[in-house]
Parts: structure tokens; sequence; C-alpha cells
């Protein structure tokens, strides 16, 4: 794993398994201020995914705050059962994260798919959260769309034709690429060798195939809408204006089901899935307004 300096990767285990993740170093930054509130950051969904996609951001928030970034359950360096894991494993995974490793009630912020599952948990557990901060989140079949639909979700539904897909065409460096390029950037000149390092280096850890596949294949989707709708907890949303998977309009409409609970939705001109590796300094710039806002 690719982590930044003045950070240090732990190991915690849970009923699904060790999960790896990153905190602050000790001895490297000065204790965040008494009482201050906890970040999570949580990564999304797609091949060779891990913490490292918010390693450009939480650095900045770390004088001030606890930092706590894990790899999911069948990403990263954490356990890669031999089974995929079910929405309902993920969102009691997310449960147990926020209990295990928050000393207090966290801000949570988080990408895509990964987003989506946060806001379920806070609706059925809103007391456990302060805030969150929400990268495009969507359930990838919100207000009734087929995850199931595309040329490529059905060619992994075939036994063996998946996993020569993945090896040949996903976990590679020149596959890695393509992905971001097709799904992630807006602007392919920000996918520095780095990046793809990192999503190769989890791409190819073993069973990596069975999250990534169960993801495309579109296993992990539901609607998003009916529990949008009943979040109470301080929300604010950032997306990119060209986000592939889950274009703006989607965001826009998923924003004006709960105004109240969303503070706050901001539209990135130019930019992909990700603005957390994108425009990371952007990023930060908003995340700092945003917890101003949600914790007054």
């Amino acid at each position: 794993m690719l982590i930044p300096p003045g950070f240090l990767q732990r190991s915690l285990v849970l009923d699904q398994g060790t999960v790896a993740y990153v905190e602050a170093d000790p001895d490297f930054w000065p204790g965040p201020p008494p009482n201050s509130v906890p970040l999570l950051f949580i990564h999304g969904f797609g091949g060779g995914s891990s913490s490292y996609e918010w390693s450009k951001v939480y650095p900045a928030f770390a004088t001030e705050h606890p930092i706590l970034a894990p790899d999911l359950i069948g990403w990263g360096y954490s356990d890669h059962p031999d089974r995929p894991c079910t929405t309902a494993d993920y969102l009691a995974l997310l449960s147990q994260l926020i209990d295990r490793l928050c000393p207090a009630p966290p801000v949570v912020i988080a990408s895509s798919l990964s987003a989506a599952m946060v806001v379920r948990v806070a609706v059925d557990y809103p007391d456990r959260l302060r805030g969150l901060v929400l990268v495009a989140p969507a359930g990838l079949a919100d207000f009734g769309q087929d995850p199931s639909g595309s040329v490529v979700n059905q060619i992994v539904k075939l036994p063996v034709v998946d996993q020569l897909l993945y090896r040949g065409a996903i976990a590679t460096s020149e596959g890695i690429r393509l992905f971001l390029v097709q799904r992630q950037f807006a602007d392919p000149s920000k996918i520095a060798d780095e990046i793809v390092a990192a999503y190769l280096a989890s791409a190819q850890q073993p069973n990596a195939d069975v999250a990534a596949l169960a993801f495309v294949r579109g296993d992990l989707s539901f609607d998003l809408a009916p529990y949008l709708s009943r979040l109470t907890t301080p929300t604010a949303l950032i997306w990119g204006e060209m986000a592939q998977l889950t274009p703006v309009e989607t965001g826009r409409r998923l924003a004006a089901l709960n105004p109240a609970a969303i503070r706050r939705f901001e539209v990135l001109p130019g930019v992909g899935l990700t603005p957390q590796l994108e425009q990371p300094g952007v990023t930060i710039g908003l995340i700092q307004q945003y917890l101003s806002d949600l914790t007054a």
C-alpha cells in the first residue's frame, strides 16, 4: 500500500475478517485537540479500489482530527474472502468500523457506492454519526435503474470468462489505466503512475477478483432514493460534473429528495467520479468548509 508520510497501517479483526486501516502516526503529528471529531474516510468500489483513494486528502486534516482510512473487506490489504460479500455484509462492516475505530461519532467522508451504503447506516443509527461528506453517492439502481443491462455486466456473469476478463483486462497496468480514463477521471493527464500502481497492487491481491466482479455484476446495487429521503444526519454532497457511472443529473434528483438533511450540493466542473484524486486540493477546501458547517 502507498501510504503518505506520517501515517501507519494497522489492522483490526472484525466479524467479516481482518481490516487494514491507515491512521496518523502519533510520533509524527501532534495529537488533535481534545474532543475533536474523528474523520472516517471510506473508499469506493471498482477494480483496485482501496483507502489509497483518499491519501491525497486526509493528511490535510491530521492536526485537527483523528484520521481513519480503512480498506473494506475484499479490497486493498484487508482480507479477501473467497466468497463475495453482500450489501448486508458491507452495511454490518461499516457499522462495526464506526463502533470500533471512532472514539466519538465521526464525520464520514465516503465515495460512490460505499457512500450510498453509509447513508443506510446513518438512517439506521443516526446517533452514531456527526455528519456526512459524500462524493457522488449512488446505489447504482437509483430511481428504478437496472444495473444489469450493460454488455460488461452480462459477460462477467459467465463462469470462467469472468476470471479471464479480470486477470487479462482489469488487473493489469493497462486495464487499470483504461478504467481510470473511462470511468473515474475527466482529465487523463491527472492519472499519475503512482495512482495506477496503487490500484494495480490492490487489484492483484489474492481473491481480489471476488469483490470486484460482484460489484461489476451489480450484486451490490440498490436504489438509494428511499433511504436518502429518511436521512437526518447533516450531509454535504460533492459531485464531479463529468462523472460517468453516476451522472450529475442523478445527484441533483437525489439531493432534491431531502433538502433538510442535505445542506450543500457542490458540482465540480470538468471533474470525474473521484475528485479526491483528480482535484485533491479543491476537495480538501470543500471538506474544510463542510466540516465548519456540519460541526457548528
